[in-house]
């Protein structure tokens, strides 16, 4: 659409103005020596000079528990109260990395490949997207090996690069970013020969997705898995802090002649995650899980949306608690024989 450029002063009166006006914001505040996103409240500052938030952004749009539908029999008939029905409240992520962004667009692919989550995508609807560039990364971060970038704009409805004492670049990509830019950005000049990559961290490539995908066809029997999952504890932290899982149970919750349906996260690594009624588990040991979770992102979603469902934020790797880095299992497989 159009890129505006504004000073340190202006974008901190940005944040200030929609916190005035009472909009529901998102964004990373630090607590206990890490960055997560929280609904701002009065007194919350948003965090600065971190990497990476610790939990993704996705809860925003996929709770990690929500009532699907509720009901209450009286007599012979059922009152239904289904939340697909229900009206979401607009909300503001600021303050988002475009990993996260970029992995919100891969969500929303897959909650309408089969079929079409309402409730998914309602609140996707009412969410702003407001992501910064990365300016500084880790040794866990690998976007660039998976088609991403620090500076990457998918996903996003406004993108904020910012450029020291120069001020900070903004990217309006939708009607929503620019509706929100109307409203607190009016009168901002536009950005002109301002070079964006100059401000982006330089993110290695670590390995070709292509060359991971064209090994992980022959590899289903691979001696790897077993030698890469000796230390998985099959504990699902990877799975929960990652932007792009979207694995989930249903549960019932029912009480007499009330109930509701629950979902609520789940993940492959999990051992009961394919345990049938019979007792027979399809996957029994960790090796068998961690296969099938590398061959879901790298292989099966490629396959169906043509790209990996992975966009390289590398929480898995530093939230696993027996230091398995999925960039360095990725690398062994492309490197493999």
């Amino acid at each position: 659409m159009e890129n505006l450029h504004i000073s340190n002063e202006r974008l901190a009166q940005w944040l200030g103005a929609m916190r005035s006006d009472g909009l529901r914001i998102f964004a990373p505040v630090a607590r206990g020596g890490k960055a997560d996103f929280k609904l701002l409240a009065e007194g919350d500052t948003v965090a600065e000079g971190y990497v990476q938030t610790a939990q993704s952004a996705k809860r925003i749009v996929f709770p990690m528990a929500e009532v699907l539908f509720s009901y209450r029999k009286k007599g012979h008939d059922i009152e239904l109260c289904d939340a697909a029905e229900a009206t979401f409240p607009k909300t503001i992520a600021w303050k988002m990395r475009p990993c996260d962004a970029r992995a919100l667009r891969q969500m929303a692919e897959v909650f309408t490949s089969d079929y079409d989550d309402a409730i998914f995508h309602a609140r996707l609807d009412s969410l702003t997207v407001v992501a910064f560039s990365c300016a500084t990364c880790d040794d866990c971060c690998f976007c660039t090996s998976v088609g991403g970038g620090p500076g990457s704009t998918e996903g996003s409805d406004m993108l904020v690069t910012q450029l020291g004492p120069d001020g900070a670049l903004v990217e309006v990509l939708t009607d929503k970013g620019r509706q929100l830019a109307e409203k607190y950005l009016a009168g901002a000049g536009k950005a002109e020969g301002i070079d964006k990559q100059a401000h982006l961290a330089e993110v290695k490539v670590l390995f070709s997705a292509e060359e991971v995908r064209a090994k992980l066809e022959g590899a289903f029997d691979s001696p790897l898995w077993k030698e890469q999952a000796e230390r998985c504890l099959g504990c699902g932290a990877c799975a929960f802090v990652c932007p792009a899982c979207t694995c989930f149970d249903i549960q019932e919750d029912a009480h007499g002649s009330r109930g509701r349906r629950i979902r609520c996260w789940d993940s492959c690594g999990f051992a009961m995650f394919t345990q049938h009624t019979s007792g027979h588990n399809p996957r029994p040991t960790q090796a068998t899980r961690w296969r099938q979770r590398l061959l879901h992102k790298f292989s099966y979603i490629p396959e169906k949306l043509g790209e990996a469902g992975c966009t390289g934020c590398g929480r898995c790797s530093r939230a696993c608690p027996v230091d398995m880095n999925i960039s360095e299992h990725l690398k062994a497989i492309a490197d493999h024989e």
